[in-house]
Order: C-alpha cells, then sequence, then structure tokens
C-alpha cells in the first residue's frame, strides 16, 4: 500500500516537472523569436518602419485603384440613348453618377460635343491621363523601398561583419562559433529588408498592371464614345 502511494506521488511529480519544462521551452522559443528579430541591429529600425508604411500604401493604393478602374458595361450604353434622344444633360448626369475614372472621362467628352472630333478625343485623353496620375500618387514610393530596403539590410550586414572582424582583432578569438554567431545575427538585417523589398516591388507592380488594363480600356471607351456622336442612329440600333 505504502509503496504503491509512493510511486504515485513518484508519477505525479514527474508529470508536473514535465509540464514545467515544456511550458520553459515554450517560454524560452517566444522569447528566442523575439531577440532573434532583436538581433538584427540598429538598421531593423528603419526596415520596419518601411515595413509598416509599405503595408499602408499596399492598402491605401488597392482600394483607390480599385474603386477608380471600376468599369459599368451598361454607362457608355447608357450614355449612348441619353445622347441619341438629344438629352446632353442627362448624359452628363450619368457619367458623374458613376463616380469612376471612366465617367470622368466620359463626362469631359459629352460637355465637349460639338467641337472637332480630334478635339474631343484631345480633351478625354487630358483627362484619361489626369486620372492615372492620380492612380499613379506614392507609387513612386512603393519604388524606392524596393531599393532603398534591402540596401539598409545590406548595409547593417556589412557593418555588422565590420564590426566582427574589428572584434576579432582586439581579441584574436577567430573561432568557427565567434564569427558564425555573430554573423548569422547580421544577416538578420539583409534578409528583413528582401523582404520587405520584395512586397513593395510585387505590389508596386502589381499596381502598375492594374493602371495599364485601365489605359487599355478607356481607349476602347473613347473610340467607342467617338463612335457613338458620330453615328448616333447607328448606337440607338445596337442598343
Amino acid at each position: 500500500m505504502i509503496f504503491s502511494t509512493i510511486l504515485l506521488q513518484t508519477d505525479t511529480i514527474a508529470k508536473a516537472s514535465t509540464n514545467t519544462i515544456i511550458e520553459g521551452v515554450a517560454t524560452t522559443e517566444e522569447m528566442n523569436l523575439f531577440s532573434f528579430l532583436m538581433k538584427g541591429g540598429a538598421f531593423l529600425i528603419p526596415i520596419i518602419i518601411l515595413l509598416f508604411y509599405t503595408v499602408y500604401l499596399i492598402f491605401e493604393r488597392y482600394l483607390t485603384i480599385k474603386k477608380a478602374v471600376k468599369l459599368d458595361s451598361h454607362l457608355i450604353k447608357d450614355i449612348a440613348v441619353q445622347l441619341n434622344s438629344g438629352n446632353i444633360n442627362g448624359a452628363v448626369s450619368l457619367a458623374e453618377r458613376s463616380n469612376t475614372a471612366y465617367g470622368n472621362i466620359l463626362r469631359e467628352g459629352i460637355l465637349t460635343i460639338g467641337r472637332p472630333i480630334s478635339e474631343i478625343e484631345s480633351n478625354m485623353e487630358r483627362a484619361a491621363n489626369i486620372e492615372i496620375g492620380e492612380m499613379e500618387k506614392r507609387m513612386g514610393h512603393l519604388g524606392l523601398i524596393a531599393g532603398i530596403a534591402p540596401t539598409l539590410g545590406f548595409v547593417g550586414t556589412i557593418a555588422g561583419v565590420i564590426k566582427i572582424f574589428y572584434s576579432i582583432s582586439q581579441t584574436e578569438d577567430i573561432s568557427i562559433g565567434n564569427i558564425s554567431g555573430g554573423l548569422y545575427e547580421k544577416m538578420i538585417s539583409s534578409g528583413s529588408g528582401l523582404v520587405v523589398g520584395i512586397i513593395a516591388y510585387a505590389a508596386y507592380h502589381l499596381f502598375n498592371g492594374m493602371i495599364d488594363g485601365f489605359s487599355l480600356n478607356v481607349q476602347k471607351q473613347i473610340l467607342e464614345f467617338v463612335t457613338i456622336i458620330q453615328r448616333p442612329n447607328d448606337g440607338a440600333k445596337t442598343k
């Protein structure tokens, strides 16, 4: 009976010790992850700032561009109906209510009806360039971050390597552990800079692709609009 009790107590103590060790290991791993990131050095601070700014730009530009390039396939047809019936004010109202870049460009074309076709096309293209300029706001920041972030990381690593070799020259300790231990810490800044740079680079080209698609659709819209005002009866038939 006493022997069984001793075994039971021993088993309980063993389980408690195991749980304590596991919790200690988990806590140590969490602390190691945090300290691992912090070992990147002072150059990691601007890289982290660039990361947050990049995330902000990605969300802000995506929402802005997505809203601007929204294409309503019925807009040009509805405007054609209004123009064919001679209701220019109604066509202007339709373009304004769309609240999109396409609507703003079509509105510019409607307001210049009666002038030479070349002038109408020119005004619509200028309006399109203005809309594209609005979409490209702060896009250059992403391109800049894509180049700066990896460079900052690389400079941080070089600074760390210089520090390691200076320390070796002072202590004359050229052990592999001393070199590799300091080197892996300094490589953190390079890795972090590359990650931020890749994110910014990918976002920059993604948004450029969206804007290029918008530019192509604008040319189609201008061509269709010019066709409508030149041959209004054909526009009415297609409707």
